[in-house]
C-alpha cells in the first residue's frame, strides 16, 4: 500500500472511524427548498462514502432560522428534519462510513434576503465586512437560548442516527463572532477577557455533553488565525483548544479565516498546497485529541506526509472531494492518474453556491448537485461520434462519451490539445489548471479516443468518416472591435503575451478589463513590466470569481499595476491610445506594447453546413464565449444524452 498511514482506523471518543479521510462539511445548496435533507443531498453525500472516506461531515447545518448562510441551508432546528437526516445516515451507514453533523449558526456572516427577511444576528452590532449589515446584538437571555438551540439541534442530529456532530466555531460565523475581540465587544458575562468570550462556545459543548452523554463524540472547528485586524492569532486559538478539551471535545478541526479574510476560508490555486495545515500542527501540541487539518490537501503524498510524520491526525479533503469523491479509493488502489482534480478554481463550487445554485465542478461534471441526475451508464446504442475540437469541452465531451461505449473520433487543429485552458494555466499561480487537461487526454488516451492533432476539419471531411453524431467545440476567437486603428500589426493579442509567441516591452498598455485582460497584466507585472490597463466598464474584472479576484489584485497592486475603468478606446495611435473617460479626451500613449484582450466571440464555422446532413452538437465557447463550466457541462449534457 502506497499510503499506510492514510488508511490506519482511529478513534474520536467512543467512534472508530476507518481512516484518516475526511469529508469536511461545505455549503453546497443540495438541500431543499425548504431547507431539509432530500434525495439530492443523498446522491451528494453518499458518493464519498462509497468513495471511501472515513468521516463524513454534513454542511453548515442551521440550528436557527436566522442562522443560515447560504439559500438551501440544511436545517436541525425543528423535528421535521429528523426523517431527512436518519434517510443520509442509513445511506451513508450503509457504505461503511460515519457521518457527522456539523452545527452552525452565521451570525452576522448573512444577510437579511437568505434569513427571511430578519435581521441578522450577533454578539455585538458590527456590520459584517462581506455582507454589510448591521445585525441585531443578541441580548444575554437570547445568548443563552442560542445556546440551548446548538444542544438541540445536537440532540436531533443523535436521534437522527449521526455518529457525531461538529460545533463550527470556525471563519467568523456566530460562536467565532463570541470568541474574539474582533467581533465581540460585550460588557457582558460573554465579553471582555478571554475567560468571558470562552463561554458561549464552552456551554454549547458541556450543554450538548450533558443532554447526550459521554459516548457520543463532538468535534470543534475553529480557525487557528482569523487573519483580520486584531483577530485570533494561533497562541491564542491553542489556548482556545484546551478550553474546549477540558469542556469535553473530542477532536478538534482547525482551519482559518473569517468573511473579512475569505481568501483564507477558501483558499484557491495561488494558496500552497496545506496552507492551513501549520495551524493544526501548532494546536496539536495542545491538546492530547485528534487533530484535523484542512486546506488545499489535494494529493495523497501530501495527505500521507501530513500524517505519517504525526504533524496532524486526520486530513480532510474539502474541495478535492467535490471534484473526485473517490479519492480515497483510488489512492488506496494507487491509481493516481484516475483522481479527477481540483484545480482550486472555485467556478464550479463556491461561484455556483453563492449564486445559489448547486455546487459541481468544472473538471468533474457529475459532481455535487448533479450527483445523482448525470450518472455515467453504458449507452443504449453505441455510436460513431468526430469531435471537432481538443479543448476542455471536446476533451470531456470525448472522455465521457468512451466510458459509456461510444467510438470517437476526436481533431484538433493545433499541434496540442488544451484549447484556451491550456492558455488560462500560463499567468501566475495558475499552473494547477493544465492537471484537469492532463487528466482529460488521460482518460481519453485510456478509453481509446483516436486523437488527431493538427486536423483543421472541414465539413466534407467530416462527413467522409460517416458519423452517427458530431460534436463542435471550436471554441472562440478573439474579439476586434471596429475601432479606428486596431488592426495596427504591432499590436499584441493577450494569448499571444501567454503563450510566449509575442514579447511585451517595458512600458504596456492592456486593453480589457475582463479576466484575460486582468490576468495578462497579472503576468507582464511579475516580470517587472510596467502596465496599464484600461476598459470602458465602470469597474473592472466583474466577472473574476470573488475568491481568485482578491488576491490577483493583491498582487497587481504591488506591481504597481494601474487600472483605469470607465475609459472608452476612441482611436488607437503606433503607441497608445486616445480615450474618452467622463466625457473627456484622454491620452494613453508612450507605451512599447499594446496589449488587446476585449473579448472573444463564438466559432462556429460548420453547423450550418452539417446541421442537415448528420446529428450536430454545438458545445462550450463555440455557442457563446465564456467560461470552462458552461464547456464541460455543456459537454457532459450531450454526451450522457446520446
Amino acid at each position: 500500500m502506497k499510503f499506510p498511514s492514510l488508511f490506519q482506523p482511529i478513534q474520536i471518543g467512543s467512534m472508530t472511524v476507518r481512516n484518516r479521510f475526511v469529508k469536511p462539511p461545505m455549503g453546497s445548496n443540495t438541500a431543499e427548498d425548504d431547507c431539509s435533507v432530500g434525495q439530492r443531498m443523498i446522491d451528494y453525500y453518499t458518493e464519498a462514502a462509497k468513495g471511501g472516506f472515513g468521516l463524513i461531515t454534513i454542511e453548515v447545518t442551521a440550528v436557527s432560522p436566522t442562522g443560515n448562510a447560504i439559500i438551501r441551508q440544511p436545517g436541525l432546528y425543528d423535528d421535521r428534519f429528523i426523517d431527512g437526516y436518519r434517510k443520509l445516515a442509513d445511506s451513508i451507514h450503509a457504505h461503511g462510513a460515519k457521518m457527522s453533523v456539523q452545527l452552525h449558526h452565521a451570525g452576522r456572516q448573512t444577510m437579511s434576503a437568505v434569513i427571511g427577511g430578519q435581521q441578522p444576528v450577533a454578539p455585538s452590532p458590527l456590520p459584517c465586512p462581506f455582507c454589510q449589515e448591521i445585525p441585531h446584538e443578541l441580548t444575554t437571555e437570547e445568548t443563552y437560548e442560542m445556546i440551548r438551540n446548538f444542544v438541540d439541534a445536537a440532540e436531533r442530529a443523535k436521534k437522527a442516527g449521526a455518529d457525531a456532530v461538529e460545533v463550527h466555531g470556525a471563519h467568523g460565523y456566530l460562536i467565532a463572532e463570541f470568541m474574539s475581540v474582533y467581533s465581540n465587544r460585550r460588557t457582558d458575562e460573554f465579553g471582555g477577557s478571554f475567560e468571558n468570550r470562552m463561554r458561549f462556545p464552552r456551554l454549547i459543548v458541556e450543554g450538548i455533553r450533558e443532554r447526550l452523554g459521554n459516548d457520543f463524540p463532538i468535534i470543534f472547528r475553529m480557525s487557528g488565525e482569523e487573519k483580520t485586524p486584531a483577530g485570533r492569532g494561533i497562541a491564542e486559538s491553542r489556548a482556545v483548544a484546551r478550553v474546549m478539551e477540558e469542556a469535553g471535545v473530542n477532536a478538534m478541526h482547525v482551519a482559518a479565516g473569517a468573511y473579512g479574510s475569505l481568501e483564507w476560508i477558501w483558499g484557491c490555486y495561488d494558496s500552497p498546497l496545506a496552507y492551513m495545515a501549520k495551524f493544526a500542527e501548532e494546536v496539536k501540541k495542545s491538546v492530547s485529541i485528534p487533530v484535523i487539518a484542512v486546506g488545499r490537501i489535494n494529493d495523497p503524498y501530501i495527505a500521507e506526509e501530513l500524517v505519517a510524520s504525526g504533524r496532524v491526525d486526520m486530513v480532510s479533503i474539502g474541495r478535492q472531494s467535490i471534484a473526485d469523491p473517490a479519492f480515497p479509493n483510488k489512492a488506496y488502489a494507487g491509481k493516481l492518474d484516475e483522481i479527477i482534480p481540483c484545480v482550486g478554481c472555485h467556478q464550479g463550487c463556491s461561484q455556483e453556491m453563492l449564486l445559489g445554485n448547486c455546487i459541481t465542478c468544472i473538471a468533474n461534471p457529475t459532481a455535487g448537485g448533479y450527483t445523482g441526475s448525470r450518472r455515467i451508464v453504458p449507452a443504449e446504442t453505441k455510436k460513431k461520434v468526430t469531435v471537432v475540437g481538443g479543448g476542455p469541452g471536446g476533451l470531456a465531451a470525448a472522455w465521457l462519451l468512451t466510458e459509456r461505449g461510444h467510438e470517437v473520433e476526436l481533431y484538433e487543429k493545433s499541434e496540442v490539445l488544451g484549447g484556451q485552458y491550456r492558455i488560462a494555466a500560463l499567468p501566475p499561480t495558475k499552473g494547477d489548471l493544465a492537471k484537469a487537461i492532463r487528466f482529460y487526454i488521460n482518460k481519453c488516451e485510456k478509453n481509446g479516443v483516436r486523437i488527431h492533432l493538427g486536423s483543421e476539419m472541414t465539413a466534407e471531411s467530416i462527413l467522409e468518416g460517416k458519423p452517427d453524431a458530431v460534436i463542435l467545440a471550436t471554441g472562440a476567437v478573439a474579439l476586434k472591435p471596429r475601432i479606428k486603428g486596431i488592426d495596427n500589426p504591432a499590436f499584441a493579442e493577450a494569448t499571444d503575451i501567454l503563450e510566449g509567441k509575442a514579447v511585451a516591452g517595458r512600458k504596456v498598455l492592456v486593453v480589457g478589463g475582463g479576466l484575460v485582460g486582468l490576468e495578462t497584466a497579472d503576468y507582464l507585472g511579475d516580470y517587472g513590466r510596467k502596465v496599464d490597463v484600461i476598459d470602458m466598464i465602470p469597474e473592472i474584472g466583474t466577472e473574476v470569481n470573488t475568491m481568485v479576484k482578491i488576491n490577483m489584485m493583491r498582487r497587481m497592486e504591488q506591481n504597481k499595476i494601474g487600472i483605469h475603468p470607465g475609459t472608452k478606446v476612441i482611436e488607437f495611435t503606433d503607441d497608445g491610445a486616445i480615450c474618452e473617460c467622463n466625457g473627456e479626451k484622454v491620452e494613453y500613449t508612450g507605451y512599447d506594447t499594446v496589449v488587446l484582450a476585449m473579448g472573444r466571440k463564438a466559432n462556429n464555422p460548420l453547423e450550418a453546413e452539417l446541421k442537415d446532413k448528420v446529428e450536430v452538437h454545438v458545445i462550450g465557447d463555440a455557442v457563446e464565449a465564456g467560461f470552462v463550466l458552461r464547456a464541460t457541462h455543456g459537454a457532459a449534457e450531450v454526451a450522457l444524452g446520446l
